[in-house]
């Protein structure tokens, strides 16, 4: 029993188990047009693993059977999954919401139509609303285009017309806990108003300490302080909001994981369940065991984070 487990188990006296499964999360592969100082999957240009298209039929499947409320899809950088667009509308034809985490950068008009025109609503990755410290996490210049992609969102709709939807995500420029997503969304829309941007909700994710996040604690030399500080963070009030327990990862190779930080760094799912998603049997997922590590922690620290934000 790993020391998450064991905190766990102070509280419930079980160890972590699933609810339901509401999201079907899908992560269509590791390649990305950036290389983000805080990425958990240490997505590059120079990552080639991607989903097929039969697994992305077989997904098709699982959702019929699952009916969640939506597929989450990830990446990477989605977008440069070429059978992304033709998923997309398979998905609708079935009538299943989706909605699509991008960083903006490769949000072209063509792409904006095409999205508009199936509701897809878009978690857009905007780390900070100053330029500096946007660029500094993301690359020069990435700023101005975030800008320009939100600008041309809103021209179309997003983050105005009800049914399409527009987030945006935060991710702390140090190693920190996220501040109150509240207040924090207040300031977002103060800045980025200065730009005419509207968008619906502010998203502030903790840093996981995993993949080229990890990488950087461990040049700084913080990864034992990090760790410290999100274990100290504990807040039992997080535990039923989590997403693990509410969800199924999909990975790019047709792997099933209780989510997408347990997807990058290959901690498989419990044992006795199937393992692949040709073998997924929804009867065996909604009570399961979750797998959990240190990192979990990230998630239950100070007001919680999931891939919806704060818990608490």
């Amino acid at each position: 029993m790993n020391i998450f487990e064991q905190k766990i188990s102070s509280y419930n006296g079980k160890g972590l188990h699933g609810i339901e499964i509401k999201v079907l999360q899908i992560n269509v592969g590791l390649e990305c047009n950036q290389k983000c100082s805080h990425c958990h999957v240490s997505a590059s240009p120079d990552r080639k693993e991607q989903m097929s298209w039969e697994t992305m039929e077989n997904i098709i499947l699982i959702a019929e059977k699952i009916q969640p409320d939506y597929i989450d899809i990830t990446g990477g950088e989605p977008e440069i999954h070429p059978y992304l667009q033709d998923f997309i509308q398979k998905a609708k034809e079935k009538k299943f919401a989706l909605q699509l985490r991008s960083n903006l950068s490769l949000l072209t008009s063509e792409i904006i139509h095409f999205l508009k025109s199936n509701e897809v609503k878009i978690i857009a990755s905007m780390p900070c609303y100053l330029k500096e410290n946007v660029d500094k996490q993301r690359g020069e210049g990435t700023y101005e285009k975030s800008i320009k992609a939100l600008q041309q969102l809103n021209s179309n709709g997003y983050g105005v017309n009800s049914n399409l939807e527009l987030d945006l995500v935060y991710n702390p420029g140090g190693y920190v806990l996220p501040p109150n997503q509240n207040e924090l969304q207040k300031s977002y829309k103060k800045e980025l108003g200065k730009h005419g941007i509207l968008f619906n909700k502010l998203i502030a994710i903790t840093n996981i300490p995993l993949g080229r996040f990890l990488g950087e604690l461990k040049k700084d030399q913080k990864v034992e302080e990090y760790n410290n500080l999100l274990i100290s963070s504990f807040n039992p009030e997080t535990l039923t909001g989590l997403m693990c327990r509410h969800q199924v990862n999909i990975g790019w190779n047709g792997k099933i994981y209780d989510c997408d930080f347990n997807m990058a760094i290959g901690l498989d799912i419990d044992k006795g369940l199937p393992q692949d998603i040709k073998d997924f049997n929804p009867d065996f997922f909604h009570k399961r065991r979750i797998s959990t590590g240190t990192h979990c922690f990230g998630c239950t620290a100070g007001a919680g984070s999931s891939c919806s934000g704060a818990l608490s």
